[in-house]
């Protein structure tokens, strides 16, 4: 018998997530703390929750979506939870971007109600979750993960397990360094070549052909030319994620840092009010510091 599953978080990701589950056949429940996401999902099948606790109560393998640490924390173990509704012998997967040392304590409190817990974020951004093609990293046991894989499937291309407990989140946040960095070298190179005089779709162009070549100038090349910065990827979640990365560093003795410049560029457009421009928007802050002002 098919397996019933849970979604809660149906945001720019969660929502065209949820929506490949339900295209896919899965029959699903689904709840967002703005109950109107949700319900937009019933034309497709989807039954609403009131509660993250009632999302687990009718459901075998619940997957969560959220902000981050403090809201996957309260979603799974708080009040109304995941884990007061939960079934022994049920699945919890978070999906979200959170934090190494709260994924494992997570996974701990849930074996000890009988109920496995996977960390399973994702890279690729909203392209990805709308066609499923995103990277899923995944942390926790190996009888887990297979259980799990078939959603996985539904929702991304590359689904690797890639460890024990919080392993997933540690390489997302890895990942998030990358991109971070990537972005910053790119938005940098372009502030140059049109300081110089030299047109930056053609910098795009010739970047995209040679060593320096990277997913950032095929994703986001568009959006740093033509200055459209409704977000993919928000500034403030990316900040977040380089603050974990930084807490990561500092939990295991790493030094990363242009890690912690890069989440302070991100800080300072936070302070601009750009909080929920897409995060390529480092661009405009390097423009805005060169000489003679923007663009």
């Amino acid at each position: 018998m098919p397996e019933r599953v849970g979604f809660a978080g149906l945001g720019i990701m969660g929502a065209a997530m949820a929506g490949n589950l339900l295209e896919a056949g899965h029959d699903l429940v689904v709840h967002n703390r703005t109950r109107i996401k949700a319900e937009q999902l019933t034309q497709y099948g989807a039954l609403v929750a009131d509660s993250p606790r009632e999302v687990a109560e009718l459901s075998d393998i619940s997957i969560t979506m959220l902000p981050g640490p403090s809201e996957v924390e309260e979603v799974v173990a708080g009040e109304g939870g995941l884990l007061e509704g939960a079934k022994e012998g049920s699945l919890i997967v978070d999906m979200s971007t959170s934090s190494p040392p709260l994924a494992r304590e997570l996974a701990r409190t849930a074996r000890e109600r009988g109920v496995g817990m996977l960390d399973a974020p994702v890279s690729g951004g909203d392209v990805g979750a709308r066609n499923g093609t995103l990277s899923i990293m995944v942390g926790g046991e190996e009888d887990d993960f297979e259980r799990a894989r078939p959603l996985f499937e539904v929702m991304g291309e590359t689904v690797v397990h890639v460890g024990g407990d919080g392993a997933g989140q540690v390489v997302k946040v890895c990942n998030q360094i990358v991109v971070a960095l990537l972005i910053e070298a790119v938005a940098e190179a372009l502030v140059l070549a049109s300081k110089a005089g030299v047109a930056p779709d053609r910098v795009v162009g010739m970047l995209s052909g040679g060593l320096a070549a990277n997913k950032i100038l095929e994703v986001k090349g568009e959006k740093l030319l033509s200055h459209d910065f409704i977000p993919g990827g928000k500034v403030e979640y990316h900040r977040k994620d380089l603050g974990i990365a930084l807490a990561a560093g500092r939990e295991y003795g790493a030094a990363l840092p242009v890690t912690a410049l890069v989440e302070q560029m991100f800080g300072a457009l936070v302070a601009k009010g750009r909080s929920d421009w897409d995060h390529s928007a480092l661009l405009t802050l390097l423009e805005e510091g060169s000489v003679d002002g923007a663009r």
